[in-house]
């Protein structure tokens, strides 16, 4: 299909700030229960995780600092994919975990890509 053709960069800035805020909404439902309550009380391990949900899914929407906060963010979507999904069993659709699975390899490639168009890096280095 080239329809889509000339328009790589613009998916990937879409995929960047979709992804950023779907990351940033776990944080906002961790501290604010918005836009539902979140199901459990918050160890000081949920709380860290909050925290990089807030910080490095706004950062990575903005585009801003973005190779080290989608690293950081694929490092915490890995570690928790390990500690919760993983110790139930090895496969992501079974275990619940593919979520958090496709957080970790998006936040990677972000990380290793760079911000690209629409975003604070890009603007910087002009």
């Amino acid at each position: 299909m080239k329809f889509l053709d000339g328009f790589g960069e613009q998916a990937y800035a879409l995929l960047r700030i979709v992804a950023g805020l779907l990351f940033l909404a776990h944080g906002v439902q961790k501290f604010f229960n918005f836009p539902t309550d979140f199901p459990m009380p918050l160890s000081p391990l949920l709380q860290a995780a909050g925290v990089i949900e807030l910080i490095a899914g706004g950062l990575i929407i903005l585009g801003l600092f973005t190779r080290p906060a989608a690293f950081v963010a694929s490092g915490m979507a890995a570690v928790g994919y390990w500690m919760v999904h993983g110790s139930q069993g090895l496969y992501p659709i079974a275990n619940g975990g593919e979520t958090i699975a496709l957080y970790c390899f998006i936040f990677l490639f972000i990380a290793a890509r760079g911000a690209g168009i629409w975003s604070v890096d890009s603007a910087r280095s002009s």
